[in-house]
């Protein structure tokens, strides 16, 4: 019997007052599979990774991840989703492997996964400095190794690379890039990029689908630039 769709939104709205932030959103995404999400800032596509993160309740239509509907079964999907936004949600007075040990008894991950994470990411040797003291890509870091640090099926990354040098970028590819065999949600503004580890694109602007579907003549670097002019 096939899996089914890792992501399926129907009608998805999301408002904050009268702006709706989501409007009439549908897409479906199966398992493995790579959704890239271009717009201008205040497209929604911050918006649309927290509502699939449980962060915020969909205000109309239906979304599903994992088969899970949301809200109402939030709690089946919270442990099965490793979600990397623009906040790192790391203590800044406590070191990297202090947060990623606190991660860890949330989720009864082995204390083994927090200093394999913390050498793949690079921050072995500082992994006891308070993350206060990191530079921004340092941070970046941790907080990949925060959002994988339970092995989540599903990632939700809201542009991953940012503040990230050249070797941070392969480092952290690794773990949260296409080769890592999970479900992906990226929002992006690299048109070249983002259209290379696309399966699904979406473009947002306005809170609305102007782009849905694989990259194409159609859904190629001509349409996104579209959505930023």
């Amino acid at each position: 019997m096939a899996a089914p769709p890792t992501i399926e939104l129907e009608g998805l709205t999301r408002r904050y007052g009268d702006r709706e932030a989501l409007s009439d959103v549908t897409l479906t995404l199966e398992p493995g599979a790579t959704l890239v999400v271009f717009g201008p800032n205040g497209a929604g596509k911050t918006t649309l990774l927290r509502v699939l993160a449980t962060l915020l309740r969909p205000h109309g239509g239906t979304a599903r991840v994992l088969g899970h509907a949301l809200p109402a079964e939030a709690w089946r999907v919270r442990g099965k989703v490793g979600f990397l936004g623009h906040a790192p949600l790391l203590y800044r007075d406590l070191s990297a492997r202090e947060n990623l040990a606190y991660y860890a008894r949330l989720h009864d991950v082995p204390a083994a996964r927090v200093e394999e994470l913390l050498e793949r990411v690079g921050l072995a040797d500082r992994a006891s400095d308070p993350v206060h003291t990191y530079s921004r890509g340092m941070v970046q870091r941790a907080a990949v190794a925060r959002a994988v640090l339970h092995d989540p099926p599903v990632l939700l990354l809201d542009e991953p690379t940012a503040n990230l040098d050249p070797a941070a970028t392969h480092l952290v590819d690794e773990l949260v890039g296409k080769g890592s065999g999970r479900t992906r949600v990226v929002t992006s503004h690299d048109p070249v990029g983002g259209l290379a580890e696309a399966d699904v694109v979406l473009g947002l602007r306005g809170g609305r689908a102007e782009i849905v579907g694989p990259p194409s003549r159609e859904v190629g670097r001509d349409a996104i630039g579209a959505l930023y002019r």
